[in-house]
């Protein structure tokens, strides 16, 4: 009978242990930031796509403008360097990376939000890699960005000869 009794209390135990932590993993693939008294937080986990994350912040809370900066883990990161003549970013991809400065803008380009974002990565090795970026995927481990929101909305225009969209300044009067 006792045996039977701590049975019972060893299933009900593991049990609710197990529904607290589904319910924590849930929790966790909900809440991807938080507001703070400057912007907001966000805390993005293995498998983010931290763009569209970004995008999705700035389009749902109605993000005038920011700034933005972050550090964390990276599964791949895709950086451009800009070629003037062709008017196109080469990419090249890295894996596995560490994320040691990403930093970028929110701004508007009709009704998208529109990023622009430079990083520096580095690998296991401690070499150094960095530009423009393209695409960035959160890594084991997690990727905070902390988000400083500007009162103005701002936004990006295709400026020529350069063929690139550039940050438009409001006139001062």
């Amino acid at each position: 009978m006792k045996l039977l009794n701590t049975n019972i209390i060893l299933t009900l135990l593991f049990t609710g242990a197990s529904s607290l932590m589904h319910a924590q993993q849930n929790d966790v693939s909900k809440c991807r930031y938080a507001k703070t008294s400057a912007g907001y937080l966000m805390v993005l986990r293995e498998g983010d796509d931290v763009l569209a994350l970004i995008e999705n912040l700035a389009q749902q809370e109605k993000v005038p403008s920011a700034t933005f900066t972050g550090i964390g883990f990276a599964s791949e990161v895709t950086f451009g360097f800009f070629d003037n003549k062709e008017k196109k970013y080469n990419p090249k991809k890295f894996e596995k990376v560490e994320m040691g400065s990403l930093t970028g803008s929110i701004a508007w380009s009709g009704e998208k939000p529109s990023l622009h974002i430079h990083g520096v990565a580095t690998d296991d090795k401690f070499n150094a890699y960095g530009g423009h970026i393209l695409g960035l995927k959160v890594g084991t481990g997690s990727m905070e960005i902390y988000i400083t929101l500007n009162q103005e909305k701002l936004e990006r225009k295709k400026e020529q000869p350069l063929d690139a969209y550039v940050l438009q300044l409001p006139c001062i009067k």
